[in-house]
């Protein structure tokens, strides 16, 4: 059974620690590190968090490892993603991903960063159908359009 998230003291400090690298262009969470900005879905107050952005089938994906977590939220609500890493810069509307198009890329997600895999029950080296299968608890989002 997959390991549920939880955003723990460490946690809080570990992101602490990333965010402040990506500010600075210091690419921490390896090359797949960004800080995503959404608007809060009831304050509408901007609301930053590091994610990583994959590339899964010549597009570029948000993945939510941990579940419907704050940012999955308001994505739902605005679908506006906006991605900082340093002094870059990128603005990209978002669409979710139906589950048979979020399994490859889940797949691909759990294999380029496996300190993710104990929160799937499908393991690195299962078929994209297995990952397809827990596409409602691990949201997908495509990096669709381009606004910068």
């Amino acid at each position: 059974m997959a390991r549920k998230y939880r955003l723990g003291v460490m946690r809080k400090a570990v992101n602490v620690l990333v965010t402040a690298g990506l500010k600075r262009g210091i690419p921490i969470a390896g090359s797949t590190g960004w800080l995503l900005t959404t608007r809060g879905r009831r304050s509408g107050a901007d609301r930053t968090t590091p994610v990583n952005v994959v590339e899964a089938g010549g597009d570029r994906w948000l993945v939510s490892p941990y579940g419907r977590v704050g940012w999955v939220h308001n994505l739902r609500a605005d679908a506006t993603a906006r991605l900082r890493r340093g002094d870059t810069r990128e603005t990209w509307e978002v669409e979710e991903a139906d589950a048979a198009t979020a399994g490859p890329v889940l797949r691909a997600y759990v294999r380029k960063l496996p300190v993710t895999a104990p929160f799937f029950d499908a393991k690195p080296g299962d078929p994209a159908e297995a990952f397809a299968a827990e596409a409602d608890r691990h949201p997908v989002f495509r990096l669709a359009r381009s606004r910068t």
